[in-house]
């Protein structure tokens, strides 16, 4: 009899800590930069990118838009439309569309360069959420300026 108060008593110890970490946890993946992402609610791969960025530890939150009012937002705030991809997100004052690193979303931040954010036009293969990396496309992270023109932020290769 002892040892069945003994193992429920562990059972209920061992399910308390586990509740009171599980808030922890929540608290320290949004502890990051917080992020608007404007998504196509059928697509994978903007999931598969808010999640990349989520357990980096950003705090995400997501709006649904889709075709036509997804691109007047784009447009309004900056986003050529050739530097369009499926989702845009928008940070301490920056867009970021497509499928951006999160490395080149913190230097971003910490570097604070007049522009309107950055761009991964398309959505090349291997890039955050587009399959794996160990076989992505080369690429480029594009600088917005104000002005509209672009420049490279970041390169990478083709894996």
């Amino acid at each position: 009899m002892t040892e069945d108060k003994l193992s429920r008593r562990m059972i209920l110890i061992g399910g308390t800590a586990m509740l009171a970490a599980s808030p922890l946890k929540a608290l320290a993946q949004g502890a990051g930069p917080a992020i608007h992402v404007m998504k196509d609610p059928n697509c994978g791969c903007c999931s598969a990118w808010i999640e990349i960025l989520e357990n980096d530890g950003f705090a995400v939150t997501t709006e649904r838009s889709l075709g036509t009012l997804l691109m007047r937002y784009k447009l309004e705030n900056g986003i050529p439309q050739e530097m369009a991809s499926c989702h845009t997100g928008s940070i301490e004052g920056y867009m970021i569309e497509g499928h951006v690193p999160v490395a080149d979303i913190r230097r971003l931040l910490e570097e604070r360069p007049e522009a309107v954010g950055l761009a991964v036009p398309g959505m090349p293969y291997g890039s955050p959420g587009m399959g794996p990396e160990s076989e992505r496309e080369a690429y480029e992270v594009l600088l917005i300026r104000r002005d509209g023109s672009t420049e490279v932020f970041t390169r990478y290769a083709a894996a």
